[in-house]
């Protein structure tokens, strides 16, 4: 390391003059630098010697970062080499605002803009004149966002406290990305928030909980998203009033009528903007009234389409399910059969993770005049299932262990066959 003038004169402004570290090779053509050190005293140089050399070294690396496929890490590099030559990192449209003086004073700071203003050092124009794009805030880096914004809700808890303040919002945001996908905050719709609620309407029927459960997860979600709307001054707009259940909320939604599944949903042609998988679970649903988390599961072992008698088997294969009552097994008949017999092996695009399936199918059946009614969902077939079989005058017996309910009653006997259960359901199926 030398400090002297440019020109080998006595007097004048000093540099720092200094060979480049092979590291920087990449980043750095030049093999030597000059730096300048803004002082004609020695004294003063020497003070400022280090410190101009460090600064040099974490623009350096900054820019190693900024060479990174990773929009984060390239914003963040973009963010570093800026505060390294002195500047505050601004989008490029606050940069336009900025009076004159210092705009200019921010194109002299780009290395080799003066000298060839028409081949400036990209890296270093993108960190002073705001060309880094900063990647879109998603749900689950909001939350990630939110631990530091809210970190007064945190103060004096002690670790459990802390791990039980957490882990009910961290549930709340995998929920809501297992149903809608890790959206950017900008890009959420009423629509996705509505499929979200749909999804807990579902569990709340399903699983008998109360709307409680959905409430917690509904607040936790509006709360972190909120929050850093606010504290980060994103202006957003965000989707989320209207949205908690009241107690009479946990309702059976409406079945389809046998006339809507027959005229709409089987029509020729009507699911078609469906992706495969999905489609042939709603058409499986429709005569066997299977929860669509349960024909998510299925897999070769449990779809018996060689059997005398075509049909699936709900059972805990890598799986629990509902109750001891879920487990059985449920003849193949009319448009369900015809759909199983696609996917002889199952649903693999699903059957990890069935959490977006009712969503997805929601989704696809509101954008396409598909719904009966407002209060129509995908569970809906199932209870037009239960209909059609108390239609056909099957016993109640029948109809619980299809559905995989508890019998109210003492249960005798192994129930019928599937034999039995072909012959009773010829009468409901579609």
């Amino acid at each position: 390391m030398a400090i002297q003038t440019r020109n080998g004169s006595v007097k004048g402004t000093l540099y720092l003059y200094k060979r480049v570290p092979k590291r920087y090779a990449s980043v750095e053509p030049r093999q030597f630098v000059w730096i300048s050190l803004h002082t004609d005293s020695p004294s003063v140089a020497r003070a400022k010697e280090a410190a101009t050399w460090e600064q040099m070294l974490a623009a350096w690396e900054a820019k190693l970062a900024g060479d990174s496929t990773d929009a984060d890490q390239r914003f963040a590099a973009a963010r570093d080499l800026a505060e390294a030559r002195g500047f505050r990192y601004m989008r490029a449209d606050q940069v336009a605002k900025l009076p004159v003086e210092e705009l200019r004073d921010r194109f002299a700071a780009i290395p080799g803009f003066k000298d060839q203003p028409e081949e400036p050092d990209m890296l270093e124009a993108s960190a002073l004149l705001g060309g880094a794009k900063e990647s879109p805030l998603t749900v689950t880096k909001a939350l990630e966002l939110y631990w530091t914004l809210a970190k007064d809700k945190t103060l004096g808890k002690s670790e459990d406290q802390l791990r039980r303040w957490k882990n009910p919002r961290v549930k709340a945001v995998k929920n809501f990305v297992a149903v809608v996908g890790d959206r950017a905050m900008k890009d959420i719709t009423g629509d996705d928030m509505l499929d979200f609620r749909n999804w807990w309407m579902e569990r709340l029927e399903e699983e008998d909980l109360t709307p409680n459960s959905a409430n917690k997860d509904l607040i936790h979600l509006g709360d972190i998203l909120k929050t850093v709307n606010r504290m980060k001054r994103l202006g957003l707009v965000l989707p989320l009033t209207d949205l908690a259940f009241k107690e009479g909320d946990a309702k059976v939604r409406p079945p389809f009528s046998a006339k809507w599944i027959r005229e709409k949903l089987a029509a020729p042609g009507a699911l078609d903007g469906l992706n495969p998988e999905a489609r042939a679970i709603l058409l499986v649903m429709v005569n066997t009234g299977c929860r669509p988390s349960e024909l998510a599961a299925l897999s070769a072992n449990t779809i018996r389409l060689a059997h005398n008698v075509p049909h699936i088997s709900i059972e805990p294969e890598g799986r629990q399910v509902k109750s001891k009552y879920a487990k059985r097994t449920i003849p193949l008949l009319g448009l369900s059969l015809d759909a199983m017999r696609a996917f002889p092996e199952g649903f693999p695009r699903y059957r990890e993770s069935s959490a977006s399936l009712s969503a997805t199918i929601n989704k696809f059946l509101r954008e396409n005049g598909l719904m009966e009614g407002p209060d129509h969902t995908l569970y809906s077939l199932r209870h037009a299932f239960e209909d059609r079989m108390l239609a056909a005058g099957i016993d109640d017996r029948i109809r619980r262990d299809l559905f995989g309910h508890r019998l109210n009653r003492e249960r005798y006997g192994d129930g019928a066959t599937l034999e039995h259960k072909q012959q009773l359901l010829q009468a409901a199926a579609l």
